[in-house]
């Protein structure tokens, strides 16, 4: 039996993870689950799984929790809020897996604290490592822990992996499905709307994530991510758009072999694959009927039209600090989008003026994660100046 706690359990990929956690209830327990403000989803989550810990991200979402399961059979033994609440979940005495599904920044630290304390970490969440690769992967070898990804690019890549030499690799190419934009000009985009945005062409995902796909910058923070993830330098990493969403992703080997994972688009499946590892377990899921997917298609992205998947590649390959910064920079240009203060296509320009500035400033030495989050506040702090500063001339 593995013991698991969710962080983000309320998200799409934290549910995903409960129906997962539901197929397999001869294995998988949960011990601990942590959400945002949810109240009514969490108190669900709480009453069917029963876990020991639990925590929400405030402490009036906390108490809305507690009181709608007073009464119910449950001994929830730790109950917290915030970062604390978060951390008190990622290292549950009894967790062996942590399945970090929580969006944005505020895992840091909690992912941080559960390698330190052993547990396996099965990762979802794009942001640790865009911000903190190298000291989560670092921690992770000192501690001797794993780092399991749970995104379905990068759990395609760790299964075509599996056996091979890393000195055999020649590239990973991660697969796109171009978002709902896919081939439109820059004219057509001068007017897109939140709601434009929002609708993905074949993934259900939280709103921040599928704006990121829109642009293209999910598919450069996943570029990031396998960097740090496998070990592979920026320049053996590509990205293919592929609309069917069927090829996962791919690796080419010095031989001139190709390996891809091929499934249906549901996160089921690299969810289980992480819990389940190094074991595979029944699917629950209908097959993958080869015969019914007719044409795949794969093509060069747009770097003209979508700037954002080039300028991941430029955080990644300069200074440490401008992933950081790329990563803020981002997350308060889709805010602000989302929110109506900003244009679609002003978002690659938040973006690029933020790693300007940054570039120009004297190179800062990563040792901790206070030196991750003061690059990160001064990030958002330039972005939103930015943001104000294109918002007043429209």
């Amino acid at each position: 039996m593995k013991h698991v706690a969710i962080l983000g359990s309320t998200g799409s990929v934290g549910t995903s993870a409960l129906d997962v956690v539901s197929a397999h209830s001869e294995k998988l327990c949960v011990v601990g689950l942590a959400a945002g403000e949810n109240v009514e989803r969490f108190s669900d989550q709480v009453e069917k799984f029963k876990p020991s810990a639990i925590a929400m991200a405030t402490l009036g979402a906390l108490t809305s929790v507690q009181s709608r399961l007073q009464g119910a059979d449950i001994e929830v033994k730790s109950a917290s809020f915030g970062t604390e609440g978060l951390i008190a979940v990622a290292t549950h005495p009894d967790a062996d897996v942590v399945l970090c599904a929580s969006s944005g920044t505020a895992a840091l630290e909690a992912v941080l604290m559960a390698i330190d304390a052993g547990k396996t970490i099965a990762l979802a969440n794009k942001e640790v490592l865009v911000m903190a690769g190298g000291l989560v992967t670092e921690l992770a070898r000192q501690r001797q822990v794993s780092i399991l990804p749970v995104d379905s690019e990068h759990s395609a890549i760790h299964q075509c992996l599996q056996g091979q030499a890393d000195a055999d690799i020649k590239r990973l190419i991660l697969t796109a499905s171009g978002g709902p934009f896919r081939g439109q000009s820059g004219t057509a985009l001068q007017d897109v709307t939140p709601e434009d945005a929002l609708r993905h062409p074949t993934w259900t995902m939280g709103a921040k994530i599928t704006i990121d796909s829109a642009t293209m910058m999910n598919k450069g923070l996943e570029v990031i991510e396998a960097h740090w993830l496998f070990g592979v330098q920026p320049n053996n990493i590509d990205v293919l758009i592929h609309p069917q969403s069927i090829v996962h992703s791919m690796v080419e080997f010095r031989d001139g072999s190709v390996i891809a994972q091929l499934g249906l688009a549901d996160m089921r499946l690299p969810i289980q694959y992480a819990l389940s590892y190094p074991e595979r377990w029944d699917g629950h899921l209908p097959g993958l009927d080869l015969a019914r997917c007719e044409t795949l298609q794969f093509q060069d992205p747009d770097h003209t039209h979508f700037p954002c998947l080039k300028l991941a590649y430029r955080a990644l390959k300069g200074k440490a600090e401008l992933s950081i910064a790329l990563n803020a920079a981002n997350e308060v240009a889709v805010e602000a989008f989302l929110s109506g203060e900003l244009a679609f296509l002003h978002i690659p320009t938040i973006i690029e003026r933020t790693l300007d500035a940054r570039d120009l400033m004297s190179p800062m030495n990563i040792r901790t994660v206070g030196d991750v989050r003061e690059i990160d506040r001064w990030a958002r702090d330039f972005s939103n100046e930015q943001v104000t500063e294109l918002e007043s001339k429209q």
